[in-house]
């Protein structure tokens, strides 16, 4: 959990966030959660470009969740209730961005990368991009409700079961069917594509953007549940842990229900 940057560059009107952690597919560590946070809280102070493009380091993943290394040290469901919350924070801080956003997906977008994906205004993907969240196959936690809310606006409520409960994953061309992905291609057209999206977006009228999106924002989330009673409960048990500890050692997990 210690190594990973997220990194901010600028180019004209376009400013550029590049999850690096290419050798465990941009998986998340805290620091880069934290850097994240900090490059958000820049860009919306200081306004001073009109497209965000995000993308992950190596081109074989966008950012394949959170480090699970770091759910070692979970001992509580309240453990659980203030990582949802820093998601909350962090993710909330990507969707509520003033600019539009473009999500660069090559490859993995996974249980927070699927999240950081879905705060996005819109995606482009490689052919073999993959979106999922297979929580319930692999460590048996759970979304905050704003994630909860985020995943059902983006994907639909059947596309959002088959993810959550199957742990399936949804390939390109599904996601963009769905309208989640708003185009599909690879090697220098991916770029070419990034590009004119993200010169479109720059050319359009920003305060009529940030009025949009705010709005849209406030809507999607308009009377949220309290659910961290759910994610107390599910953070606390005893499956969760079996989850960490068989994800962490490579062994199918054997849940109780308990």
């Amino acid at each position: 959990m210690t190594d990973g940057a997220v990194r901010y560059s600028e180019d004209g009107a376009v400013g550029r966030i590049v999850f690096d952690r290419p050798a465990a597919r941009n998986a998340m560590t805290w620091a880069m959660y934290d850097e994240l946070a900090a490059i958000c809280a820049r860009l919306t102070a200081e306004r001073r470009v009109r497209v965000v493009v995000l993308r992950g380091a190596g081109g074989k993943a966008f950012v394949a969740g959170t480090d699970i290394g770091g759910f070692a040290d979970f001992t509580s469901g309240e453990d659980g209730v203030a990582y949802e919350a820093k998601m909350d924070r962090i993710i909330g801080a990507v969707e509520a961005l003033p600019m539009p956003t473009v999500a660069a997906v090559e490859g993995w977008a996974v249980g927070g990368g699927l999240a950081i994906a879905a705060a996005c205004d819109f995606r482009v993907a490689t052919p073999d991009a993959r979106f999922g969240a297979p929580i319930a196959r692999t460590l048996g936690n759970c979304f905050s409700a704003a994630n909860y809310a985020r995943l059902l606006a983006a994907l639909g409520t059947a596309r959002a079961k088959r993810v959550l409960l199957l742990g399936e994953m949804i390939g390109a061309e599904e996601a963009k069917a769905a309208g989640f992905v708003i185009e599909i291609a690879e090697g220098a057209a991916f770029d070419a594509v990034v590009e004119t999206i993200s010169g479109r977006l720059a050319k359009n009228a920003p305060l009529t953007q940030t009025a949009s999106k705010e709005a849209i924002r406030r809507l999607t989330y308009s009377n949220l549940p309290d659910i961290n009673d759910l994610i107390g409960e599910v953070y606390g048990s005893e499956d969760f842990r079996r989850g960490v500890r068989a994800f962490l050692a490579k062994t199918p997990p054997e849940w109780t229900g308990k």
